[in-house]
């Protein structure tokens, strides 16, 4: 067997395939790409299934790969086995209707034991095959495959549901006797739980129809045949390396010699710190790459599973003594492992350092608060289990994911109550639905509310006005039959064109009127079952229950508020294309006079970057683009690319808005019909409102029309305040008063020295005599400290036996400086011990050295009694 790196592995395999006419397919992005199904690509084939589901066709039938992957279904058993992993390596070589199961295991076995490439011992290979594979069993003889050393297994058949399946092959390498280990007999083969015999490689042969209702030797064969392989890269290179663990390899072991740099300690020296350097290990290398690939931490999603590998790894570094943020510096560690097949991730170094970082400086902050919470509710828990209720108050307050509640509770021998944590979190949401209604809860509170399911038909897409029968009417939460002019009321109608607040865009307000009746609408919000409720004050005449009315929203403030609700779809996609896929909406609030839009994203946009965000929503506003609105089923409107925000209900028919071939979004808000209505696009701020959310508030139309005005305003009023005829003349004439400020500035500080030294002269004057030394203990007014430094050294240059004290009332607080000078010192003079006493009658503190020391205090009434402490100072030191 060859001696290689895993890099060489890597290389070798791919270039084998390709010598076979292979296409070499690269490393798909570890965030799918239009595949809901999937939260990250945890294989080889799950980059290409749109290859294999027939909805793209392939340059060519022949495909090999090196596919970066994440599982994160066992994180648990991360550190604690040898080969469990979050991020690992997938190197496969698939047939989209080519060659099959002849050419896929000729090729496997040629690769493994080749002299030219591999070259591992046959004698040391097992393979294992379906009992009814006699197929593939044949080729395996004919290989010169040993009898005894293929095993037929019942689980050699790959079957996920309907659709394609087949059996499988897999081969295996025999470590040897000394791996063992305490495995029982029944185990102690190839497929079996063992370390002894370590699967290489998994050849699936897609070639029936997997039909409900039959039986598997009933399955149709399939017309196109495939083939589907994977090898693990960390498991290969663990063989050919001769190492016992996957983290023994050189895929590893850098990173873990860096952990040992940064805590002191050393790997294969306890079990317990073992399982740290390795959590350590994995989990950094599924951050760098996921964060590099565009996943952010957050509470949600993929970001949650980032947000809980970070946070699992801080809690087993405390093991290694690791107390402060470390992870960030191990980025480059791993960057540079894999520079060999993934250089992109060097250039996201300091990104993805900063958003690590961040996050572990947030849960450093409250682990050790959340950690002796935890062991109070050990302490108080009954029959070992921490109630829900405590393991959402860590989650909620203390940052824990619930899994690492459970983690730390399962090393003390205790359970969580995961349903009752459950129940706490479905409480929260509720809590926050009930919230975004805007309305106390009270309407969700209601009883009659509650309970009123008569349904409202919305007509406001199409139109801005419409008929309705009044079926409800509230009064202080009551149900009332007739609403008198002057009085305020909560109606539902059986049709009305208000559309009620939701998605971020606000309730629309107008009219509703009869043939005797006249009330405006203030508000419309959606009541607890969803029908648009209008809060009316009645202005003129009764309205009466069951009265036929006319709805009519107000045009003007409707139409300023689709401008900005199409605006916020084309600014999403803008962020997109200009910080990059990462970015994902966050809330929104789309009003008539201006919008605002919160997206996830680590850093703060420069000003070029908001520059050509904005010039990209207004270039998509210029083009004119048509919107198309349409119903569709939910995996329709995911086929057609529409972004839906995590954590949004959805039914089995959404609503597709598209701005021409531009944005496509799943939203239920109302909308332009072409994008030139709305007018123009002006970013009017930028800011940070939460850990990697930013907030981007903008106007369009009238109110980008309104703002450039004032902006153009305010220019015109500072070209007046500095004296230019053109707004033009702005920048010249500013950087010509910064030239003329700096020169005053300057000429200021010649006449400053030459206050100073005139004000030192006459201040010398005043020196006295005290027990044998040279004692100046003054007040002056308004000098800062540094005025004050430099004086008490310009006094110490004139004396010999001199001991300093200047203090200056500024601004309201007391500066003081004191100084010594050599001669001073060595007979015992320390200025940062007298000026921790003056400071201390003037209601400060302060310190320094021997020769100088500077202090801040308050009390500016204290400095007399302060100047004659000096002297009592200066009186008491012994010669």
């Amino acid at each position: 067997m060859k001696k290689l790196t895993s890099s060489q592995i890597r290389r070798m395999y791919l270039d084998f395939f390709a010598a076979k006419g292979h296409m070499i397919e690269p490393s798909a992005s570890l965030v799918p790409h239009e595949d809901p199904t999937l939260l990250w690509i945890n294989s080889g084939v799950a980059a290409l299934k749109k290859y294999f589901d027939g909805s793209e066709v392939p340059n060519a039938p022949r495909i090999t790969n090196a596919q970066k992957s994440i599982r994160t279904n066992d994180i648990e058993n991360v550190g604690l086995t040898a080969r469990h992993h979050t991020f690992f390596e997938m190197l496969g070589n698939f047939s989209i209707g080519d060659y099959f199961r002849q050419d896929a295991v000729k090729w496997a076995w040629e690769l493994l034991t080749s002299p030219e490439w591999y070259a591992f011992d046959k004698d040391l290979l097992y393979v294992t095959i379906h009992p009814a594979d006699e197929e593939t069993y044949a080729l395996w003889l004919e290989l010169g495959v040993d009898p005894s050393h293929i095993v037929r297994l019942e689980d050699n058949f790959w079957e996920i549901g309907e659709g394609p399946c087949g059996p499988n092959t897999e081969i295996f390498y025999d470590r040897g006797p000394a791996y063992t280990f305490d495995t029982p007999t029944e185990e102690m083969y190839p497929g079996g739980e063992n370390e002894r015999y370590l699967e290489v490689w998994n050849v699936v042969f897609s070639q029936f129809n997997s039909t409900p209702g039959l039986e598997r030797s009933q399955y149709p064969e399939l017309p196109a045949k495939n083939i589907d392989t994977g090898m693990g890269l960390e498991r290969m290179a663990s063989i050919i390396q001769d190492v016992p663990t996957n983290y023994d390899t050189d895929l590893f072991m850098p990173i873990i010699h860096h952990v040992e740099k940064i805590s002191g300690q050393k790997y294969h020296v306890d079990a317990t710190t073992d399982i740290a350097f390795k959590i350590i290990a994995d989990h950094i290398r599924t951050v760098t790459f996921a964060v590099a690939d565009g996943a952010l931490p957050s509470n949600e999603g993929r970001g949650y599973i980032l947000r809980r590998l970070i946070r699992r790894a801080v809690r087993w570094a405390k093991k290694l003594g690791l107390e402060k943020p470390f992870m960030a510096q191990l980025v480059p560690t791993v960057a540079d492992v894999m520079a060999d097949y993934y250089p992109y991730v060097t250039e996201h170094i300091p990104f993805i350092q900063k958003v690590i970082t961040n996050e572990e400086e947030r849960f450093l902050e409250t682990l050790n608060d959340g950690l002796a919470i935890l062991a109070t509710f050990m302490e108080t828990a009954s029959n070992q289990t921490i109630q829900g209720t405590d393991a959402f108050k860590l989650y909620d307050t203390y940052g824990f994911p619930i899994e690492l509640t459970q983690e730390y509770a399962a090393d003390h021998n205790f359970t969580v109550d995961l349903a009752g944590f459950e129940a706490e979190m479905e409480a929260q949401r509720t809590r926050a639905r009930n919230a975004r209604e805007d309305m106390d809860s009270m309407q969700a509170q209601n009883p009659v509310l509650r309970n009123f399911t008569a349904p409202t038909t919305f007509v406001g897409y199409d139109g801005l006005s419409g008929e309705g029968e009044v079926l409800l009417m509230l009064q202080n939460g009551e149900a009332v039959n007739r609403v008198l002019a002057g009085e305020t009321a909560q109606i539902i109608l059986s049709q009305t064109s208000f559309y009620a607040e939701s998605g971020g865009q606000v309730g629309d307000t107008g009219q509703v009127t009869s043939a005797t009746m006249k009330a405006r609408v203030l508000d419309t919000k959606k009541a607890p079952n969803g029908q648009p409720l209008h809060t009316i004050e009645v202005i003129d005449g009764t309205l009466e229950l069951h009265e036929q009315v006319t709805t009519t929203v107000e045009t003007q403030t409707r139409l300023a508020t689709i401008k900005n609700h199409t605006a916020t779809h084309l600014l999403h996609k803008a962020l997109k294309e200009v910080l990059g896929t990462h970015v994902n909406q966050a809330g929104s609030l789309v009003k008539p006079e201006m919008m605002r839009f919160d997206f996830t994203h680590i850093a703060s946009l420069s000003a070029e970057e908001l520059a050509e965000v904005e010039l990209k929503v207004n270039q998509a506003i210029w083009q004119a683009l048509p919107m198309h609105i349409a119903e569709m089923p939910i995996a329709q409107a995911k086929e057609v690319g529409a972004m839906a925000l995590f954590g949004e209900k959805y039914g089995d028919v959404v609503r597709v808005v598209r701005a021409g071939e531009y944005s496509v979004e799943l939203c239920g808000g109302c909308h332009v019909t072409n994008t030139a209505e709305i007018g123009m696009f002006k970013i009017i701020s930028e800011s940070g409102i939460g850990s990697g959310v930013r907030r981007i508030e903008a106007v369009t139309g009238a109110g980008a029309y309104t703002y450039t005005q004032e902006q153009a305003k305010k220019l015109q009023t500072v070209a007046q305040l500095v004296k230019v005829n053109h707004v033009d003349q702005i920048s010249q004439r500013v950087q010509q008063l910064l030239q003329e400020t700096k020169e005053t500035a300057r000429e200021l500080e010649g006449l400053k020295a030459k206050f100073a030294q005139a004000e030192a002269a006459q201040l010398i004057s005043q020196v006295e005599t005290v027990n044998g030394f040279e004692v100046l203990a003054v007040q002056l007014s308004g000098l800062e400290m540094s005025e004050l430094r430099e004086l008490v050294d310009r006094f110490k240059e004139q004396l010999t036996t001199g001991v300093v004290v200047l203090l200056s009332d500024y601004e309201g607080r007391v500066n003081i400086c004191a100084g010594a000078t050599k001669t001073a010192v060595a007979n015992g003079a320390h200025a940062g011990q007298l000026i921790k006493e003056v400071a201390t009658i003037c209601g400060g503190k302060g310190g320094g050295r021997p020769d100088m020391a500077q202090a801040g205090a308050k009390d500016a009434q204290a400095i007399t009694e302060a100047i004659a402490y000096v002297h009592t100072y200066v009186t008491g030191l012994a010669k």
